[in-house]
């Protein structure tokens, strides 16, 4: 049996997010900038030759339809490819974090089958199937660190300096839909421009989703503090419930309370998939 093993997905941190309005349909617009970090799941691949797709959760149980299945099952409708797969996942990342745990899973699964199953698809291709899945999967598709725009579709390449930071999860997650939803959220920050935020890549602007996160979770605060506490100065990531701060090079942190999951990480040059697809029939790397 062909298999592909240690397929890693990694998480990312948003270094900003600004809501700059609201469209008709509801949707938020915003600003951020996403950047790739070394905290990763893993996933295992094995091809089947009965069609079916099936799913082995390798550290903690998972929904029934996750993102992983959901890609896999596009890609295979989309295609029509006869060939199935059978994908343990290791997790790492943790969910309801604002780390596109999930959603960096979809974006390496539809990078490996397209290789494993032999599909040839251009990145292009995959993004639309990715866009479909949620809003972030083009984004770990790309595989480049962006600044972002619109309701999350409108990616810019960014490149940003080697840095370390430490990431906080409290115990609590929390739900999307609850924070853009409430009614306090700040919705008409004024936006701002590229240049603007290189001059101070990591500490550039502020996250608009974490004075309603902060009401809605005490963990947050929690994370917030103990940040706080080692001289740090913290914010959230995405919707939360995770926060992070910049570690200047040879400060060491304390232990945190057993609340709290911490893990130091290193942002990514690129993504280890760049160059598993194409882009315009064109290469755009190897790995």
């Amino acid at each position: 049996m062909q298999s592909l093993y240690d397929i890693p997905a990694p998480a990312k941190l948003n270094l900003f997010l600004h809501i700059t309005g609201r469209r008709e349909d509801g949707y938020h617009l915003l600003q951020s900038a996403f950047m790739l970090i070394d905290w990763c799941d893993t996933l295992h691949f094995s091809v089947r030759t009965d069609g079916q797709v099936s799913r082995e959760d390798l550290t903690w149980e998972l929904p029934p339809d996750d993102l992983v299945l959901r890609a896999a099952r596009a890609l295979q409708q989309a295609t029509q490819c006869p060939l199935g797969a059978h994908i343990g996942v290791s997790k790492s990342v943790p969910a309801q974090a604002g780390m596109g745990g999930g959603s960096s899973d979809a974006a390496s699964t539809l990078l490996a089958l397209n290789r494993l199953w032999k599909l040839n698809l251009p990145l292009s291709a995959l993004s639309r199937l990715g866009l479909a899945l949620g809003a972030d999967v083009p984004f770990f598709l790309g595989g480049h660190h962006a600044w972002v725009e619109g309701i999350g579709e409108q990616l810019t390449p960014l490149e940003l300096p080697p840095a370390r930071f430490v990431v906080v999860k409290p115990d609590a997650g929390l739900d999307t839909r609850q924070i853009f939803s409430d009614p306090s959220l700040k919705r008409d920050t004024k936006p701002a421009i590229i240049s603007g935020f290189a001059a101070n890549a990591f500490g550039f602007g502020q996250n608009d989703l974490q004075a309603v996160a902060q009401k809605l979770c005490p963990g947050v605060n929690q994370a917030l503090e103990w940040l706080e506490s080692q001289g740090l100065n913290g914010r959230m990531t995405g919707s939360g419930s995770a926060v992070f701060a910049q570690l200047l090079q040879n400060v060491e942190i304390g232990n945190a309370p057993d609340a709290l999951q911490v893990k130091v990480c290193s942002n990514m040059d690129v993504h280890p998939l760049v160059g598993w697809a194409t882009s315009d029939g064109l290469s755009v790397g190897s790995v």
